[in-house]
């Protein structure tokens, strides 16, 4: 079985720009969002497919490993297709399923990082394909113990005055978390726990071909070395629960489109008490009905008649906080013309923007007959003056 090109799952070419792939990324984890397809059970595999693949290709540092990976052939099968499960007790190619060793002739990922140039890719092969490193029986007894839990990412979509002021904002989220009921073993209460017969109690089995031998998770015990004589029914055997989490999320003052906030200890729980991860959330700002943004500066819109534009007036314009200004506009104002009201825009980080009236002159489809006689007059005297 071969492993997902993250390329393909983002849906780019390996020639993309960083830019490319942080907007199909933004595009697809819109379409896929588990709150977006409530009745879709795939939608949340699809989305924490998407956000992997991002993880990896969305860092240049782990691209750039990734992809020295891939032209190695780590997501092609290596040639010729994977064999079997049962390729994992020996047979074909001689690549036996335990960590200890390769075959005569054979090679294992965790080789790799004593060949020279490849920069400890062994590690890096090993962690992505499920493989024991060189640890091997010592690494999966580790496994078996308190893991760190998984970190989520996801976005959150706030409204413009909550961007700029800063905020509480609570926010639901689909995590896979170890089953409460079994705490992770599969095993239903009660029940034992014997060696698994497919991988003899490793919790990996080998792919052999081409001279490379790949370690998976075995897919009977999934990793664990030993199943259940009776499944949990609480997960069905998993060790692992998709659960709906609620995390109150702080604003913070001044945040723009895109900004990422990491939360510690805010992700899924970690199997077997160990730390849970962190959440990981991109903000996305509405668009208001009256405000817009620049850098720290509000732009407020407001319109004028030609008279107030002409002779000159006075405004009352409210800030962000709620309170009122007043603005003198002198005549022969044009449209677009700015005023600023310094103070009044986005504070952050110990900096604080402007409020900046913008002016815009409307003109009147229609004149009653006294009116259009006005500006007549007007017209005419404006043309004796030029």
């Amino acid at each position: 079985m071969a492993q997902q090109d993250y390329y393909a799952v983002i849906g780019v070419p390996s020639s993309a720009t960083q830019d490319e792939i942080k907007k199909a990324y933004r595009k697809l984890a819109a379409k896929h969002h588990p709150d977006k397809n409530p009745g879709d059970p795939k939608a949340a595999d699809t989305f924490k497919g998407i956000s992997e693949a991002y993880q990896t290709l969305g860092d240049a540092e782990k691209r750039k490993q990734y992809d020295q990976m891939r032209r190695l052939g780590a997501f092609g099968g290596f040639g010729g297709g994977a064999r079997g499960a049962g390729a994992g007790r020996g047979g074909a190619g001689g690549y036996p399923s335990s960590g200890g060793g390769s075959a005569s002739g054979g090679m294992r990922f965790e080789d790799l990082g004593d060949l020279g140039g490849l920069g400890g890719l062994g590690d890096i092969f090993s962690s992505m394909f499920g493989g024991n490193g060189r640890a091997g029986a010592a690494g999966q007894q580790r496994a078996r113990g308190p893991q760190r839990g998984e970190d989520i990412e996801t976005s959150l979509e706030i409204p413009f005055r909550s961007a700029v002021r800063g905020d509480k904002v609570q926010v639901e989220l689909d995590v896979t978390e170890e089953c409460a009921t079994c705490h992770g073993s599969g095993a239903a209460p009660g029940a034992k726990l014997v060696t698994c017969s497919e991988c003899s109690g490793r919790g990996t089995i080998s792919f052999g071909q081409g001279g490379f031998a790949v370690q998976r998770p075995c897919p009977v015990c999934l990793g664990r070395g030993q199943v259940p004589t009776e499944r949990c029914p609480t997960c069905n055997g998993a060790g692992e629960m998709r659960t709906r989490k609620r995390v109150m999320v702080t604003v913070p003052p001044g945040v723009d489109e895109g900004t990422k906030i990491r939360l510690k200890g805010q992700g899924a729980r970690g199997p077997k008490g160990g730390p849970s991860g962190d959440l990981l959330i991109t903000f996305h700002v509405k668009a208001d009905r009256f405000y817009r943004r620049e850098a720290l500066d509000v732009i407020a819109p407001v319109r004028i008649n030609i008279a107030q534009a002409t002779l000159g007036t006075k405004l009352t314009v409210k800030t962000l906080d709620g309170t009122k200004v007043t603005i003198k506009i002198p005549s022969g104002a044009a449209s677009g013309k700015r005023f600023r009201v310094p103070g009044q825009g986005i504070e952050r980080d110990g900096r604080r923007g402007d409020l900046i009236v913008e002016v815009q002159v409307t003109v009147p489809e229609k004149l009653t007959p006294e009116q259009e006689e006005a500006m007549k007059k007007f017209a005419e005297a404006m043309e004796y003056k030029s």
